[in-house]
């Protein structure tokens, strides 16, 4: 199966996407992918989301969407159903895995400790969400997994700005970071699209992760 990271190579940074209007999916998605962050994940977190996930999939083509915030088979089935091209989730279950799994679509489970790493490589998933990034120990924790689990690839979410995401894709366990800080609530709520553009384009220039 295609990985996560693979889904768009030269993006080193994942926009995590909380849509209340679907209305504003299309040109927000259209924002993100000319600033150079086409791999975009619209969370599952409102009751627009999906209908969000269903607009960019078809009327933006040169975005990959996924879905974040999947925590049920119903969720993966539904994400899956709208468009979905990835699914990310906060944490994993065996059952949630089974759905991700079965759906064929790539996919990340979330992970925050060393046990959880070593249940998903026991299971040949080696790609994974590191979250919350920040708050379980950021860096130096990813840094510390890298020797005694070099098979895990991870997408650290939670917390991360564009001051501290460098330090993120420097590491090379690093595939991508996720974050948000490039859609400030003000430039949405004003629909500010240009400001959007001009922060994904910084975020994209942040450059790409060592390892691939």
């Amino acid at each position: 199966m295609t990985s996560v990271f693979d889904l768009a190579p030269d993006g080193p940074v994942v926009p995590v996407v909380v849509i209340e209007d679907a209305a504003d999916a299309v040109p927000l998605a259209r924002a993100l992918v000319a600033g150079g962050l086409p791999l975009i994940e619209v969370t599952l977190r409102t009751p627009a989301a999906l209908d969000a996930v269903r607009a960019i999939a078809a009327e933006v083509p040169e975005a990959v969407v996924g879905a974040g915030t999947v925590v049920s088979a119903a969720g993966v089935a539904d994400a899956v159903t709208a468009g979905a091209r990835f699914l990310v989730s906060p944490g994993w279950t065996g059952r949630l895995l089974g759905a991700m799994r079965d759906s064929g679509v790539p996919f990340l489970p979330g992970v925050s400790t060393a046990s959880e790493v070593v249940a998903l490589l026991e299971q040949d998933v080696t790609d994974m969400k590191f979250f919350p990034a920040q708050a379980a120990g950021g860096v130096p924790y990813l840094k510390s997994l890298a020797g005694p689990l070099p098979r895990a690839r991870f997408c650290p979410t939670g917390g991360i700005s564009a001051a501290s995401a460098p330090a993120y894709l420097a590491l090379p366990n690093v595939g991508c970071v996720g974050g948000s800080w490039m859609l400030p609530p003000d430039a949405l709520a004003a629909r500010d699209w240009a400001r959007v553009e001009a922060l994904a384009r910084g975020a994209a220039g942040l450059g790409a992760p060592v390892s691939r």
